[in-house]
């Protein structure tokens, strides 16, 4: 647990230019949810830049960033398939 900690502790921020809602836009975020957001990607059979554009769809406006949307969605979407059902009502949670 400690090596995981230490691991996140002295991560740094990556830029990726992704198309949200048909316009180029960047996001700055940890290695470890990029990889994560590939991960959903694959697993729902998506764009990185279509789970962009439905997170940015979903979020109230003015109510967050889109880096912070997209991290809540990261962590909602892996919750969600922590639990052997969950694993089944993950892809619920994909925006559609």
């Amino acid at each position: 647990m400690q090596e995981i900690q230490r691991r996140y502790l002295h991560t740094t921020l990556v830029s990726r230019n992704v198309t949200v809602g048909g316009r180029r836009t960047s996001l700055r975020l940890e290695p470890e949810m990029w990889d994560a957001l590939d991960e959903i990607a694959e697993r729902e059979a998506v764009t990185l830049s279509e789970i962009c554009t439905r997170i940015d769809r979903a979020r109230r406006r003015g109510a967050s960033s889109l880096t912070a949307a997209v991290r809540v969605f990261v962590l909602s979407y892996f919750r969600a398939a922590a639990t052997e059902e969950g694993h089944r009502r993950a892809a619920t949670l994909a925006i559609r």
